[in-house]
C-alpha cells in the first residue's frame, strides 16, 4: 500500500466523519494523518508498519494505523466502506463550495434532501435554498458563484500546498534506480499564487520513454496519458504530474521548456532564431543545424545572448528584453529580510505570546519583530480597547530590556472604518511605533465608495502600512472593489508603504500590482500576516513572489533596520 492512496483513505475518513456529525476532534485526527503519511512518500507502507517506525510518525495514532493494516490486508478500508454506504459521495464536493462548510452542507442535506452540486445549483437558483433558515438570497448567491470552484477543485490549488505536493511527489521520483536527479518545474518553480497541474523534470540514465512508463504503473494512479518520455498522470487524490523524463545531455532545455510560461517560451525562441539558432525540442540547434551542448539553463540563455533569467520572472514580461540589455534586476533573498512586520499574539488572535514570537523571530536571524494585533473593531477576533494597548505596551517595553540584539516594535493592525478613519482616538494612535491600516468589514461597499475609504485613510500620516489592499482569499473569495490604480498613486503621493501580505490564502496585493508599485517607486512590506510562531515562515513565500514582481531589497521596507523601519514612520508623520 504506498503512501498516497492511504493518505487519500483518511482524509476521506476525516471528511465523512464531520459530515456526520462526529466530534470535530475525532476528523482531524484522520486529516492530520493524512497530511502526515503523504509526507512519507513511500510506495508501500509495509515495511515501516512492521517495522514499528510508523507508530513512531507525528499525528499517527493507533486509528491511523488500524485503517493502514486494513488497507495493506485487505487493498481497502472497512471504516471507509460503512461511512461512504451511509453518505452520499456529492456532499464532500458540495462541502467544498466556499462559503458553505461542513456543518451547512450537513443543514441543506436534511433540509432538502441534496446530494450534488447539479442539485445544490439548482435549489440555489429557484429559491429553495434562500429559504432554509438562517440562509437567504446573499448566501444563494454565493453558491451559485462557488459551484465552478468546487467543480475545479482538485486541479488548483495554493502556492503552499502545491509545493509540498510537488516536493513529495519529487522525493518519490527521485527513488527510481534510473532517476539520476529530478526537478521542480512550471508554476511552482515560477513561485505563482495558484498552482495547477505539478511539473517535474527527471534527469535518467536509461530511456527515458521507459522511465515515464514506470511511473504510470503505481498503485496510486487514477489515469495517464503517455506521450514518449513524457507523461500526465492524475493520482487518486486528484492530484495532476506532468513528468518530463529526459538525459543528462537534454536535462537543460527540457528544464527550461517545462519552467516558462507559453509567451516567454514563445518570446525566448524568437530571441535564440535572430540570434542564428534554433530551437528544436530539448534541442537547440546553431546556424548549421548542429546540436549545442550545454550544461545548464545558464549556459542556454548565455548562449543565445542573455543573462541568466530566474525561473520567478519567466511569464513573457519583459524579461527577455532585460536580459538582452543587461538590466536584470538584483532579486530580494530571504538573507535581506531583519524583520517583520504583521505578526499577531495572544493579546488578540494570535496562538503564541510576544515573548514566544520574538524568540521565533530572533531564531530564524532576524533582528526585530513588530506585533501587530487588531484594533478595538475587531471585536471577533480579540481586538484590542486602549486600556488593553497600554498594558500590551508595558510588557513590550518589559520585554525590550531583557531581549539582547533583539527589538519588539509596537504595532497595531487598525481597522479602516466605514468612513476612512482609523479605529482609534488621536492619543492612542499616537502611542505606536507604526500602524498597519486593514479593511476587515462592509465589503460588499460599491468600488467608489470603497476606494474613498481606503484613500482617507491612507491620508493620515499616521497609517504607515496599507495591509492587504484588495482582500481577496484565494481560491476563495475575490477582493472588493477597489480602484487600485488611484491606491497606488495616494503611496505615492504620500509615502504609504503598501504590503504585500503572504499568508498563503492572500498574496495581497497581487504581485502584478506590487511590480507596477515599485515601477512608481512605492515601498513594499513583506508582511507574514503570522498568527503563531510557525507563520513567520509564510516570509518566504513572499519573498518569492516579491521576486516574482522583480522586487530588490531596496524595494522592500522589511530589509531595512529596525530603527530605519521608525525613522520612515515618524517622517511620515510630520
Amino acid at each position: 500500500m504506498d503512501s498516497r492512496t492511504a493518505a487519500h483513505v483518511l482524509n476521506q475518513i476525516g471528511s465523512l466523519l464531520e459530515l456526520t456529525g462526529a466530534p470535530r476532534f475525532n476528523a482531524r485526527a484522520y486529516q492530520k494523518a493524512s497530511r502526515a503519511i503523504l509526507a512519507i512518500g513511500t510506495e508501500d507502507l509495509g515495511p515501516i508498519l512492521r517495522s514499528g517506525e510508523l507508530r513512531k510518525t507525528p499525528n499517527v495514532g493507533p486509528a491511523t494505523i488500524a485503517v493502514i493494516e486494513d488497507l495493506i490486508e485487505n487493498g481497502e478500508s472497512s471504516l471507509l466502506t460503512r461511512l461512504s454506504g451511509s453518505t452520499p459521495a456529492g456532499l464532500i464536493q458540495m462541502a467544498r463550495v466556499p462559503g458553505l462548510g461542513i456543518a451547512k452542507v450537513r443543514i441543506i442535506h436534511s433540509e432538502l434532501g441534496i446530494e450534488t452540486l447539479e442539485q445544490l445549483e439548482e435549489a440555489a437558483r429557484d429559491g429553495r435554498l434562500a429559504g432554509i433558515k438562517g440562509f437567504g438570497p446573499k448566501t444563494a448567491e454565493r453558491v451559485v458563484s462557488g459551484i465552478g470552484f468546487a467543480r475545479d477543485s482538485g486541479r488548483r490549488t495554493l502556492y503552499h500546498r502545491g509545493l509540498l505536493e510537488a516536493t513529495v511527489l519529487r522525493e518519490g521520483i527521485l527513488r527510481h534506480p534510473d532517476v539520476i536527479d529530478a526537478f521542480i518545474a512550471g508554476t511552482v518553480r515560477r513561485h505563482l499564487e495558484i498552482i495547477g497541474d505539478i511539473e517535474i523534470v527527471a534527469v535518467c540514465r536509461e530511456d527515458p520513454a521507459t522511465v515515464a512508463h514506470s511511473f504510470t504503473q503505481a498503485q496510486s494512479v487514477k489515469e495517464a496519458v503517455e506521450q514518449g518520455d513524457r507523461v500526465s498522470i492524475q493520482f487518486v487524490d486528484d492530484t495532476r504530474l506532468d513528468l518530463w523524463c529526459t538525459t543528462e545531455a537534454d536535462a537543460a532545455i527540457t528544464l527550461w521548456r517545462a519552467t516558462g510560461s507559453s509567451a516567454h517560451l514563445l518570446q525566448a525562441e524568437t530571441h535564440a532564431t535572430a540570434q542564428g539558432f534554433t530551437l528544436s525540442g530539448s534541442h537547440l540547434l546553431d546556424c548549421k543545424g548542429r546540436k549545442v551542448r550545454l550544461t545548464s539553463e545558464k549556459a542556454f540563455f548565455e548562449m543565445i545572448g542573455l543573462d541568466d533569467i530566474p525561473a520567478e520572472l519567466r511569464e513573457g514580461m519583459g524579461e527577455i528584453e532585460a536580459a538582452a540589455a543587461g538590466t536584470l534586476p538584483d532579486l530580494i533573498t530571504s538573507e535581506d529580510i531583519k524583520g517583520a512586520l504583521h505578526c499577531h499574539s495572544r493579546w488578540s488572535d494570535g496562538a503564541a505570546t510576544i515573548e514566544e514570537m520574538a524568540h521565533a523571530a530572533k531564531a530564524r536571524g532576524w533582528k526585530y519583530v513588530g506585533i501587530t494585533d487588531h484594533s478595538q473593531a475587531a471585536f471577533y477576533a480579540g481586538g484590542m480597547k486602549p486600556d488593553k494597548v497600554k498594558r500590551q505596551h508595558d510588557e513590550i517595553d518589559e520585554l525590550n530590556t531583557r531581549l539582547k540584539g533583539f527589538r519588539v516594535l509596537k504595532g497595531i493592525e487598525c481597522d479602516i472604518l466605514t468612513e476612512g478613519k482609523l479605529d482609534y482616538d488621536d492619543d492612542t494612535l499616537d502611542t505606536f511605533d507604526y500602524i498597519v491600516g486593514s479593511v476587515h468589514s462592509q465589503f460588499k461597499m460599491s468600488e467608489e465608495a470603497m476606494t474613498q475609504r481606503v484613500l482617507s485613510a491612507m491620508d493620515d500620516p499616521r497609517l504607515t502600512i496599507l495591509g492587504h489592499a484588495t482582500g481577496r482569499l484565494l481560491l476563495s473569495r475575490q477582493g472588493y472593489a477597489i480602484d487600485i490604480d488611484a491606491v497606488l498613486e495616494k503611496a505615492l503621493e504620500n509615502g504609504t508603504v503598501l504590503e504585500l501580505n503572504c499568508d498563503p490564502h492572500r498574496m495581497d496585493l497581487d504581485w502584478r500590482y506590487v511590480r507596477e508599485a515599485k515601477e512608481k517607486g512605492i515601498m513594499i512590506e513583506i508582511g507574514p500576516d503570522a498568527h503563531s510562531e510557525r507563520e513567520l515562515d509564510n516570509v518566504e513565500s513572499g519573498v518569492g513572489m516579491a521576486r516574482k514582481a522583480w522586487l530588490t531589497a531596496a524595494d522592500v521596507l522589511n530589509t531595512r533596520t529596525a530603527s530605519q523601519v521608525l525613522k520612515l514612520a515618524r517622517t511620515k508623520r510630520r
